[in-house]
């Protein structure tokens, strides 16, 4: 009997648990430790911050479905691995450390033959002074809760414009070191629909503040793409929207310091400026949950897992070296921890080798530059892969074929929202090959046949579509296999 113990429950560690306890006969248990009872699809909450839906469309509880498809939960919070044993236990098990509620917060153990750390970002709003919605000034979509919170101050945001208040809006990232300009860009152009729709867009101006070094960059490069026969760059693409929905950009900014109703923020060329504001929505960096490694005799051995932000170490290059000489094989396709062959991590949870735009600094030395987005479908790729891999070591022996996907041969589709309604509504639908470019591949970084830009209503439909059915797979609901990741 083997044991699986998947840390996170979120795209990555829910593909996985699924796949493994559907692959894997009854006789090994596969068991999610996650410190969330609900489930989130994350891509809808934009629609939740402005009230197109509320969290009940998003989130369902995991435990119902965990216990239909005989997977073991622990609703808990991981804190620490000891992937060599305890050298106070004479079976030499490996196993995780984690808080159990049920015994009033009280540390517990869970042994494991093989591990999948798919725990997810820990949003580190304290990187910025004044960010977020526990004891800030702004508001936040990247938790159901948030966009909940978030949908109520823009409702009175909206108000005082319909009372002829002129309203300023910020959106954007909270730090120059955060990623997800996805969500940003999405938000910025739901709320922008709203406004129109509302009768009250000449009430407000809409600023989107990003520490992009321009528009379209998206934390991966930008891109390069054809649209009906001709080339062009997602720079202009972006920007061409900006231009026509009268969205005004700040880029290559990181906020300092949120006040009430102001922002403090530097630029790439070492100014520092601010920005009022009325409603805000700013995204902050992410980190690594905090997951702790002891070796046998107890001796702190985290910084042999983990990196500095807290990510795990897998089998990526992540030997310093300047942009110039970064490669597509520096990125992992495995996912398996250095020496730990029972060890994976997925999605957010492993550590990039090193970002995907070019690396920039100010004249002040603050580093302004997207982390690379790790998101939504190459997340639940990469969680996939691991549960494959496993099942393959449980079954045929530790010699087993490893399964592999680097996001260096990975595509992917983004669907953006640029605005909810069946009949008025609009997405941003894009297709990108690869996700990280592989400049001695591709001229411009990715394949062009596989990259693609479209803006219209039909997108809007597609979004909507795969909320339901990425929904319903999660869910794990008959034919859920045949949904791919």
């Amino acid at each position: 009997m083997a044991r699986v113990v998947v840390l996170g429950a979120g795209v990555a560690g829910h593909t996985a648990a699924l796949h493994l306890r559907r692959l894997l006969d009854k006789e090994h248990s596969v068991t999610v430790v996650s410190p969330n009872s609900k489930w989130n699809w994350i891509p809808s909450n934009i629609w939740v911050g402005v009230g197109r839906m509320s969290k009940k469309d998003v989130v369902f509880p995991l435990a119902p479905v965990y216990k239909r498809k005989g997977i073991e939960f622990h609703q808990a919070k991981a804190v620490a691995i000891r992937p060599n044993g305890d050298s106070a236990d004479p079976t030499g098990a490996v196993d995780i450390v984690y808080t159990d509620p049920a015994r009033s917060g009280q540390e517990a153990r869970l042994r494991y033959d093989y591990l999948i750390n798919a725990t997810g970002p820990k949003l580190r709003f304290e990187a910025t002074e004044g960010l977020g919605p526990h004891g800030g000034h702004t508001v936040s979509v990247c938790t159901a809760d948030h966009a909940t919170e978030a949908a109520e101050k823009f409702a009175e945001c909206l108000a005082r414009a319909k009372a002829g208040e002129h309203q300023t809006i910020v959106i954007g990232m909270g730090h120059g070191t955060a990623t997800c300009q996805g969500a940003a860009f999405e938000y910025t152009f739901n709320v922008e629909h709203e406004l129109r729709e509302a009768g009250v867009r000449d009430k407000a101006e809409v600023i989107y503040l990003t520490n992009e070094a321009e528009l379209g960059d998206f934390g991966m490069g930008g891109m390069t793409f054809q649209q009906r026969g001709f080339t062009q760059s997602s720079q202009l693409w972006t920007e061409s929207l900006f231009n026509e929905r009268d969205v005004h950009a700040i880029v290559g900014a990181h906020v300092e310091k949120v006040e009430p109703g102001l922002i403090h923020y530097e630029t790439l060329d070492g100014n520092h400026w601010t920005q009022k504001f009325d409603f805000s929505m700013l995204i902050p960096p992410f980190g690594g949950v905090g997951i702790k490694a002891y070796d046998r005799d107890g001796a702190d051995i985290t910084d042999q897992l983990f990196v500095p932000s807290g990510f795990m170490r897998v089998d990526a290059d992540y030997t310093p070296k300047p942009y110039e000489e970064w490669k597509a094989s520096d990125w992992p396709s495995t996912y398996e921890v250095p020496g730990y062959p029972n060890i994976f991590a997925a999605g957010i949870a492993f550590a990039p080798p090193h970002q995907v735009s070019k690396p920039r600094k100010t004249p002040n030395g603050t580093a302004i530059a997207p982390a690379p987005p790790r998101t939504g479908m190459p997340s639940g790729v990469i969680g996939k892969t691991c549960a494959l891999t496993i099942v393959e070591r449980i079954t045929k022996g530790a010699a087993a074929h490893t399964h592999k996907v680097s996001l260096t041969k990975l595509g992917a589709a983004c669907v953006a929202s640029a605005g909810a309604g069946l009949r008025t509504g609009s997405a941003a639908t894009m297709t990108v090959y690869p996700v990280v470019p592989d400049w001695e591949k591709y001229p411009t970084g990715r394949d062009l046949h596989g990259t693609r830009g479209e803006l219209g209503l039909a997108g809007h439909w597609v979004k909507l579509m795969l909320h339901y059915l990425f929904i319903y797979k999660a869910k794990a609901l008959p034919g859920w296999p045949l949904i791919p990741e």
